[in-house]
């Protein structure tokens, strides 16, 4: 893998579960027990076609076509659980792993929750009550500032303006605003959640990832270091088995792997007025106005204009997306590389695959 694809993968992104209306105005989430779960650590998957969901079937081959001349490797949706689509372009196939580039700031986000519903980790904290005093350049009592949701939720203030966006080294953490005041997409203070959660569990956070979350729901693939980045690997199935875990609100099957509720809807919905299009780590569709990667500015409108307005997703750079749509019963995966020049969290190719995705759908 290039090393300029790496340096960039950290970037990515993440939207709402909110509601879309369904046919009686009513919001509305799949039930438990609508959904199929495929049983762990095994090929086994059940399937739908296009022509039972009532979908358009011709429009199926267009959706294809525009995700291959896009530079897709993989793109699979799941309907209730179910695989509706499922397709792998050029010599990519279901067996190979690609990274999740900043769309894996999702699973540190679930995880986090994980380790706060066992008590051994707070948001409302100080994240140097985990990371120790002294881990930033700031003085000591701009960084007791510093809460572990500020981490979560890009709203540190520390400077997202120095030369290596992604360094966690002390020197690269200086000081720009008060916490809470300002947000920017700051990889580096992302990133420091790994140590934050290692801290709070006294184990590797790889290793507390996989006995939490990874291996109660038969995902695989592995985080891997990369200079200051920590990416994550795996194949599309293993992408959508998250995005079925968060569709079901943190349960898997008859498993609860997240138990609290608060937390999860906190997650997914605004988590600072700041960017009202970001909750921790997930990027949410539906709100008046957002805030991109690498950009001071706010922009009015939807993220996502042409997708419901409940969907949240995990975006990372070079187009990698998970989306999750809890009206629709819809987690949809697209791995690959960028389908144009915009390479950080949402971009216009979002916008362009949705009207693919809804003339087959709707």
């Amino acid at each position: 893998m290039k090393a300029s694809f790496l340096i960039s993968s950290i970037f990515i992104i993440y939207c709402i579960m909110g509601c879309s209306k369904s046919s009686d105005d009513q919001p509305q989430t799949p039930k438990e027990q609508d959904l199929y779960f495929p049983p762990l650590h095994s090929e086994e998957w059940e399937t739908s076609t296009i022509e039972e969901l009532g979908w358009n079937s011709d429009a199926e081959l267009a959706l294809y076509n525009f995700l291959e001349s896009n530079n897709t490797d993989a793109f699979l949706l799941l309907k209730d659980g179910k695989i509706a689509m499922e397709q792998y372009f050029g010599d990519f196939t279901a067996n190979k792993n690609h990274s999740w580039n900043s769309a894996a700031k999702t699973l540190t986000a679930f995880t986090v929750g994980v380790a706060q519903q066992e008590n051994l980790i707070s948001i409302e904290k100080a994240s140097s009550d985990y990371l120790g005093k002294g881990w930033s350049s700031l003085e000591p009592e701009q960084e007791e500032m510093i809460t572990v949701k500020n981490h979560l939720s890009m709203t540190t203030g520390l400077d997202y303006t120095v030369e290596n966006n992604f360094c966690t080294d002390k020197e690269c953490l200086i000081y720009k605003n008060d916490p809470s005041t300002f947000w920017y997409y700051h990889n580096a203070t992302y990133t420091l959640l790994d140590n934050i959660i290692s801290a709070a569990v006294n184990k590797d956070f790889k290793d507390y990832f996989n006995d939490k979350v990874r291996d109660r729901i038969g995902m695989q693939g592995s985080w891997i270091k990369t200079g200051y980045l920590n990416l994550y690997f795996s194949n599309a199935r293993s992408m959508a088995r998250f995005g079925l875990l968060n569709l079901n609100k943190g349960i898997w099957n008859d498993s609860i792997i997240l138990k609290d509720p608060a937390y999860f809807e906190a997650m997914t919905n605004t988590s600072q007025n700041l960017n009202k299009s970001y909750g921790y780590l997930w990027w949410l569709n539906g709100k008046s106005s957002y805030k991109l990667p690498g950009t001071e500015d706010l922009y009015t409108g939807k993220l996502i204009p042409d997708a419901p307005d409940d969907l949240i997703a995990g975006l990372g750079a070079f187009d990698q997306k998970l989306y999750v749509v809890p009206s629709k019963g819809l987690v949809i995966v697209r791995l690959g590389d960028s389908a144009n020049e915009e390479e950080l969290g949402p971009s216009s190719f979002d916008t362009e695959l949705w009207q693919k995705i809804n003339e087959v759908i709707n």
